[in-house]
C-alpha cells in the first residue's frame, strides 16, 4: 500500500518544480480553478490517456461472453445546440447549493461546508469549516475555543452539516474565513455551466453553453455511428475531451477544478442485458486503475446512496464509483471514475427534443429500440493526479529525498542518458546512444552537474532508467543501468539496451 501521509503542499511544490503542473496565467496572478500541465505533466497525462484509448477502443477487454467488444472513438465539439443541454436536464437542474459570505466575497458550496458547535448550547456562536480541510477544521475549533475561553474535548463538540442549519442557526454561524457572526447568505442554486455566445449579437439568441461533459456529443452522433460504422448492439462510443463546471469552490490541486479533461463510454445495449453490462464495467475499471499502479488498498468501489443518484440514473442499478484514496481525503476516499446505468434516458429526451428517430433496429432480436446505457466515466485531470499521488515517494536517503514511482508505461521520461564526464569521447558515445532510443521513446540526454544531481532530477521526474557512459564504456562497449525505484545497478552492452528498453516497455 503506498503511503499517502505526505503533505500535497510537497507534491504540489514538485509538480511546480519539475514541470508537472502549475496555475494557468501565473504571471497575471493566476485564476482559481484553472492549472497549465507543463512538459512532464503534458506527457504523463497524455500517457495515461494513450493507455485508456489502447486497452478500452484499440484492444478492448473481452466481454462476458468471451467475445471482444466493439468501441469506436468520437470526437465532438464543445459547443452544442443549446437544446442539447435542454434535453439533457443539465439547464434545468445541473445547480448546486451555493453559500456566499457577505464580508470575505469568497464563495461555497453549501455540502462542502460542515459546522462545529458545544454539544447542549443553543445559545453560543456555530463556526463553519471545509469538509475534508484539516486546516480549516483546526480554525474553526480554535475560534470556537476562543469563544468559550477554554479547550474543548473532543466529546465536547458537535458537528453537522451546514444544510442542516435553521435560519435562526445560520444567523449565528461564522464563516470559515472570517471572524465575523452572521455573514453567511442562505443556500440558493447556482448552475454550473459557463455560457457563452455565438456570432456577433450577443443576446439571449445567440446563447450557448461550454459542455459541462462529454457524454451528450456521443449521445447526438449515435444515429451517425449505427449508420456508418455498422455496429451492433451491445457496442461503445469512446470519447476523451475537456468539459467545464463552473465549479463554486475549485479545491485540492487539480481534483476539483473548473475546465477538465474526461475518457468516457457509452456502452449501448438492450435494457434485459444492462445489469450484466453493469457489473461487467464496474469491475473492469477498478481492475484496470489497479493495473496501472494504483494499489488495491487505495482503490475501492462505493455504490451511490439514493439521494445521490443523478437525474439519469436507473433504479435498480444506479451508479458505483471507482473512489482512491487521496492524501487531502484520506482516511476517506475521493471520486475518481463513476460508472453509471442511464437507462433510455438520454436518447429518450434526444429523441423527443430534435423529433428524429434514435430507435435501434436489432435483427437479431426483430425489434426495435431505445438502448440502455452504461457509462464509465473517468476523470483524465483526476486520474493524472491520483498517478502522482501513489507515485509520489519520499526517501530521506537519496539527494532528492523523493522520487516518483510511475509504471513505466506512465512514465513520461521512459530512460536518461548520461556521460559520466563531458570528455575522453564519452559525450559522442552518449548522444548516439540517446539519439538511436529517442527514435522510438521520450529518451532524454543529460550532461550537466554531478552525476548525483543528474539522477536526482531523473527521481523527481519518475524515470525509471539512467544510462551511464564511463571511462570502460569506451574499452568494453558497456554501459551502466541505474534503476530507480531499487538504486541496484548492473551492466550491459550497449548494443543491447533498445532490446533492453522494449523488453520491458
Amino acid at each position: 500500500m503506498s503511503d499517502l501521509s505526505f503533505s500535497m503542499d510537497d507534491l504540489v511544490s514538485l509538480c511546480k518544480r519539475r514541470g508537472f503542473i502549475s496555475p494557468a496565467s501565473e504571471i497575471y496572478g493566476g485564476l482559481n480553478g484553472f492549472w497549465d500541465y507543463g512538459p512532464l505533466g503534458t506527457e504523463l497525462k497524455n500517457n495515461l490517456r494513450d493507455a485508456w484509448w489502447h486497452d478500452m477502443v484499440r484492444c478492448p477487454p473481452t466481454g462476458p461472453d468471451s467475445e471482444p467488444l466493439s468501441i469506436v472513438g468520437l470526437d465532438s465539439s464543445i459547443i452544442q445546440n443549446p437544446r442539447t443541454w435542454e434535453a439533457s436536464g443539465h439547464v434545468g437542474g445541473f445547480n448546486d447549493p451555493m453559500v456566499d459570505c457577505r464580508e470575505t466575497k469568497s464563495r461555497y458550496r453549501a455540502d462542502h461546508l460542515f459546522c462545529l458547535g458545544v454539544k447542549g448550547d443553543t445559545s453560543g456562536q456555530i463556526y463553519a469549516y471545509l469538509e475534508n480541510d484539516d486546516e480549516s477544521l483546526a480554525s474553526a475549533r480554535k475560534k470556537l475555543g476562543k469563544y468559550v475561553k477554554r479547550d474543548l474535548a473532543d466529546e465536547e463538540l458537535d458537528t453537522c452539516p451546514l444544510t442542516d442549519l435553521s435560519p435562526e442557526e445560520l444567523a449565528i454561524t461564522v464563516g470559515p474565513d472570517t471572524k465575523t457572526v452572521g455573514t453567511l447568505t442562505e443556500p440558493r442554486q447556482f448552475n454550473l455551466m459557463f455560457k457563452t455566445f455565438v456570432g456577433a449579437v450577443q443576446d439571449e439568441d445567440s446563447a450557448a453553453y461550454l459542455r459541462p461533459e462529454t457524454a451528450q456529443g456521443i449521445f447526438l452522433n449515435f444515429g451517425n455511428v449505427v449508420d456508418t460504422m455498422r455496429v451492433k448492439v451491445p457496442f461503445g462510443i469512446a470519447q476523451v475531451g475537456k468539459a467545464f463546471r463552473n465549479e463554486v469552490t475549485p479545491r485540492n490541486f487539480i481534483f476539483r477544478s473548473r475546465e477538465f479533461e474526461q475518457m468516457e463510454i457509452e456502452w449501448f445495449c438492450h435494457g434485459d442485458d444492462a445489469a450484466q453490462w453493469f457489473e461487467f464495467w464496474c469491475d473492469v475499471r477498478k481492475s484496470w486503475w489497479e493495473s496501472l499502479g494504483l494499489t488495491s488498498d487505495n482503490v475501492m468501489m462505493r455504490k451511490h446512496d439514493s439521494d445521490e443518484l443523478a437525474h439519469y440514473a436507473k433504479d435498480g442499478c444506479g451508479t458505483f464509483d471507482v473512489e482512491y484514496r487521496f492524501p487531502f481525503t484520506a482516511p476517506g476516499y475521493g471520486e475518481l471514475e463513476g460508472v453509471a446505468h442511464r437507462g433510455d434516458y438520454d436518447l429518450r429526451r434526444h429523441e423527443e427534443f430534435s423529433k428524429k428517430k434514435l430507435q435501434y433496429f436489432d435483427q437479431a432480436r426483430n425489434e426495435r429500440y431505445l438502448p440502455h446505457v452504461i457509462e464509465p466515466s473517468a476523470g483524465l485531470s483526476r486520474g493524472t493526479l491520483a498517478i502522482l499521488c501513489e507515485a509520489y515517494t519520499p526517501d530521506p536517503e537519496r539527494a532528492s529525498k523523493v522520487y516518483m514511482a510511475f509504471s513505466p508505461r506512465l512514465a513520461p521520461i521512459k530512460a536518461a542518458v548520461f556521460p559520466l564526464v563531458n570528455k575522453d569521447g564519452m559525450p559522442e558515445m552518449a548522444m548516439k546512444l540517446h539519439e538511436d532510443l529517442r527514435r522510438r521513446w521520450p529518451v532524454q540526454y543529460d550532461a550537466k552537474q554531478s552525476i548525483g544531481k543528474r539522477y536526482a532530477r531523473m527521481d523527481e521526474a519518475g524515470c525509471p532508467w539512467c544510462f551511464t557512459i564511463d571511462s570502460d564504456s569506451l574499452t568494453d562497449q558497456t554501459v551502466t543501468i541505474r534503476h530507480r525505484d531499487s538504486l541496484e545497478q548492473e551492466r550491459i552492452g550497449i548494443d543491447a539496451v533498445e532490446g533492453w528498453l522494449a523488453q520491458r516497455l
